[in-house]
């Protein structure tokens, strides 16, 4: 379902999305869950009788069975091949060269696309290409999550013909309806192996202050679980925008784009703004006193940096998609 329907292949496209194939490309999971398989599986699954015991211990334990094989370090595995899915079966499932699309769609057992046809072998002779024929071209996690999705409404809005407004959404994936797939065409790779990754330039500081705000937005989240109860849930929501907004702020910077510095600026005012008229940061000064400073510092440090890298740095700058 996931890959031959267009509205299921919405959340799954952003685990394949990735140019790379390695572990940080199992984490790659979608946010965007419009439709999922919940409704039409599990909740039938709990109706039927299957305790939710089963339900929340499996359902954790299959997602984290998929996490080891996504790897090019391990080879093929012997008699393996044959009963549970190995990194090289999954490396083909990953891959977009034309003899490795839609095959090995089995996520714990191998035997499943043995059984419906959908098994293929790694070919020593057919390297593995990865990511998507429409590449993602952004590091936004935001963007990624939901342009399938913005295409399909596009699409949707532009065609003229009806009854192509409803059946978008579940055709095969690359399906379009035709007056639209001639107006607004869109660019699909054709060969897999002439492609260049997407790429942005970046300097050793760039990456040193991108590593920060990755570490820095952890740092957030970590307090935003262990003192949920005590922010309460209307101020959860608010602190949570407040980190959407940063991670959306900061990607939109990697891929040097010119309103990522609006972004960082106003945020880190509002912040700035927050931390004046409420004398903190959501409680954090109760745990350590110098949470207003060190709170006040990375919002100067934000603004500061977006300041550089989008005026100043402008060797590195690039408004281009590099695809």
């Amino acid at each position: 379902m996931s890959h031959k329907i267009n509205i299921f292949w919405n959340q799954h496209v952003i685990h394949h999305s990735s140019e790379e194939f390695n572990l940080s490309c199992a984490l790659r999971q979608s946010i965007s869950n419009l439709i999922g398989y919940v409704p039409l599986l599990l909740l039938p699954a709990a109706l039927l009788g299957v305790p939710e015991q089963v339900i929340a211990v499996l359902a954790p334990l299959h997602l984290f069975a998929q996490f080891w094989y996504h790897t090019r370090h391990i080879g093929k595995l012997g008699w393996l091949e044959y009963v549970i899915v190995t990194p090289s079966q999954h490396r083909v499932h990953h891959a977009i060269n034309p003899e490795y699309i839609d095959k090995n769609l089995g996520q714990i057992f191998s035997f499943w696309d043995r059984l419906f046809g959908t098994f293929q072998e790694e070919l020593d002779d057919v390297p593995p290409q990865y990511g998507v024929l429409k590449p993602a071209a952004t590091w936004n996690p935001v963007h990624i999550n939901f342009q399938h999705f913005w295409r399909l409404v596009k699409d949707a809005w532009y065609t003229k013909n009806i009854w192509d407004k409803i059946k978008i959404w579940f055709m095969p994936t690359g399906w379009r309806p035709a007056d639209v797939k001639e107006k607004y065409p869109i660019a699909i790779i054709e060969d897999v192996y002439a492609f260049k990754l997407y790429t942005t330039e970046a300097s050793k500081l760039f990456k040193g202050y991108i590593l920060f705000q990755m570490f820095a937005t952890l740092g957030l989240m970590l307090f935003l679980f262990y003192n949920f109860e005590n922010i309460g849930f209307g101020a959860a929501l608010l602190y949570g925008a407040f980190i959407f907004v940063g991670v959306y702020g900061y990607t939109t910077l990697m891929d040097r784009k010119k309103y990522a510095l609006t972004i960082e600026v106003v945020r880190s005012m509002l912040g700035v703004a927050y931390l004046i008229i409420q004398n903190g940061w959501f409680g954090m000064q109760t745990y350590f006193a110098g949470a207003t400073s060190v709170m006040l510092s990375y919002f100067l440090i934000t603004i500061t940096a977006a300041v550089y890298f989008t005026l100043l740095e402008k060797e590195f700058f690039n408004n281009e998609i590099v695809a």
